[in-house]
Formats: structure tokens, sequence, C-alpha cells
């Protein structure tokens, strides 16, 4: 028996294996509204057998996306956009997910291949906004230091996104706290020096993400699961570390958490990271040994063997693939063969099975 290809239960809600379409934005929406490219994208990995498919880092407001080409769920328009897409990957035997972001610091950049650290207003930019008023790099947005105000506003938005993404048919939602964005920020020492309640200690720190988590999770449905994506650490001497991930994840558990999306870095650009197969991999270990709650491996994860490996050694529940996932949307359905399992293909593709 294949550990990669048994069913997961989250809550009440059964994925048919461990393997998750790890959120990749796309930069190809208009307004926030999503179109026929996400449609093909989302919809391939669905067919390709994935049991879980979270959508793109999605914007809970305007000012939220990373670029002004990633969608968002602040309007009817985009909720009316994703419900096709949700009803195919539903049709097809997987779950439809969406990541909710917001991008902080890093918000108001331009698209791949457009030249520049930053959009500027004249060109449908804006000006960030961060727990601190800290630059992520040379030449990037200063962003504006949020007050309490916003703070309390970034809750609300984060749940009324929340209550689009079920109009719009998402049975899951991740939350972003990962990659130096928003969440991330508030949550590292490197991106935060508040002297307020959300800076400074640790406690104050994970404040801000911890609110955010109960808001959604007091009001996505009992029965689904809400994930949390985590940069378990920054790299860097004196940023967020391992030993704080585990703080934070249990804190998430006890407010109804039950699965942590684990990735690490992207808060500052210095960071010097480790990269190769499974790099990340230690972590996800350590916090599920820590913590008790359903982890998901992501980072350089490309063989079924591999993926095989990180489950039977009891790393982690699931594993997140991306650009293997963007190189071969059908990665299940060989991965199956490779391991010895007789995974059922979709009928109008049963003819290239052997």
């Amino acid at each position: 028996m294949s550990l990669l290809f048994s069913p997961l239960k989250i809550r009440e809600l059964q994925f048919k294996n461990r393997i998750f379409v790890s959120p990749m934005c796309q930069y190809s929406a208009v307004n926030g509204v999503p179109n026929s490219w996400h449609f093909v994208h989302l919809g391939s990995r669905a067919v390709g057998g994935s049991s879980l498919v979270i959508a793109e880092a999605t914007g809970v407001s305007p000012e939220a996306r990373i670029s002004p080409a990633d969608t968002g769920l602040w309007s009817q328009a985009q909720v009316e956009a994703f419900k096709p897409i949700t009803k195919f990957i539903l049709e097809h035997g997987s779950v439809p997910g969406v990541q909710l972001a917001h991008a902080g610091r890093k918000a108001s950049t331009p698209p791949p291949g457009v030249k520049g650290r930053k959009v500027e207003a004249s060109e449908g930019g804006w000006q960030p906004v961060a727990p601190s008023a800290l630059a992520f790099s040379e030449g990037s947005w200063v962003p504006r230091e949020m007050t309490l105000e916003d703070i309390d506003r970034c809750v609300e938005q984060f749940a009324t996104a929340a209550k689009n993404a079920l109009a719009a048919g998402f049975q899951v939602a991740e939350l972003h706290m990962a990659h130096g964005y928003l969440l991330h920020e508030f949550l590292s020492p490197l991106a935060n020096q508040r002297r307020d309640a959300y800076g400074g200690s640790l406690e104050n720190r994970m404040r801000l993400p911890l609110r955010v988590a109960e808001a959604v999770r007091k009001l996505w449905p009992a029965s689904w699961p809400v994930l949390v994506r985590i940069s378990a650490t920054d790299w860097v001497e004196g940023g967020w570390d391992v030993e704080s991930s585990v703080v934070l994840c249990t804190a998430l558990k006890s407010i109804g958490i039950e699965f942590i999306d684990c990735s690490t870095g992207g808060v500052v650009p210095s960071a010097k990271i480790p990269v190769g197969p499974g790099y990340q991999v230690p972590m996800a270990a350590e916090i599920r040994k820590k913590t008790g709650m359903l982890v998901g491996a992501v980072g350089l994860i490309t063989k079924p063997e591999q993926a095989e490996k990180i489950l039977a050694e009891g790393e982690a529940d699931a594993v997140l693939l991306a650009r293997e996932l963007l190189r071969d949307p059908y990665w299940p359905l060989h991965a199956a063969k490779r391991l010895g399992v007789d995974l059922a293909w979709p009928i109008q593709y049963e003819r290239a099975k052997d």
C-alpha cells in the first residue's frame, strides 16, 4: 500500500490522496477576477489527480494583492468568476481550496517579466501597508505603518473574503502567514518594530495572525478545515525561527486549525537559504512532532519515491507540489504508476494509461 495514495480526512472532509496543489500565482487576473486561464490551470490539476487544488494567493482587498494581476475575493464579480472553477474541480474528484492573503509591504509589485521593484500609482499601483514603515528591499515601496484601525479592518477583510470564498464554492481556506507577506511581517521581528500591542514580544507579534485565524475559523463550516501556511524560519539570525513556529502552531491548534502548510523564508532578501531537495521537510517534521498537528511538506519535492518516503518516515501527512505540477499537471497519475498503484484515469484519457 502506498501512503501517498492513501486517503486523508481532516474534520469531515475526505481527501482521496496526500498530493496537494500548492497555491501558485498566475498573474493573469484583471481587477482581481479569475478567467479562462485560471479555469484551465486549476482544472487541469484536478483532472491530473491531485486531491486538493489550492488557488493562488488571493487578495482580501485590492491593496492586499501582490501585483495588480492577482486574483481577489472582495467583490461579487470575483465570486461569480470562481464558481465554475470550483464546480469543475469538485466534478473531477478533487477538493477546491483558496489561499487568502494580504501582501503587506510586498504589495504593488510588477508581475514576472515586467522590470522594476514596484508598480507606481500612475501605473495602477498603490502604497502598501505593513506593521512598520520598513521597505522590503532597496527600490521597493516604503510601506505606511498600519494604524490600529487598519489592523481591525484587516481582520474584517479576511473574514469577508472567507465568506466570499464559501459563496464561490471553496471547501478549504488556507491563510497565508508565510513568505514575507503581511501576517508573516507581523510575526517576524525583522519586519515588525512596533511598540504597541502588536509588536515587541512574541505574544504581541502573534496577535494579528491569531485574530485573523480565529475570525476565519469561526465562520468557516465546522465540517471543513482551515489550513495555515507558515514560514517556519526566516533563515536569518534574530528572525522568526522554528521554536517560535511551534508556539504559533500550538496557539493556532487551540482555536481549531488542524493543518500547517510548512514553508520557509521570504521576509528579507538577504537570507541565505540552503535550497535542495526536501530542504524544508525537517521543519515540517519538527512542528508535527512537537504540536501533534497535521503537517504538509513543500519545497523541491519532485519524485514519487521521495514523497512516499517523507510520509512513510512520519515527517509529514501530505505533500504540496508547485513547480513539479507546473511541469506536469498529471504528476499524480504518473506517480501512481511508478509506485505500483492502479489509479483510475479520467475516462477521456484512459487510452493513454498503459
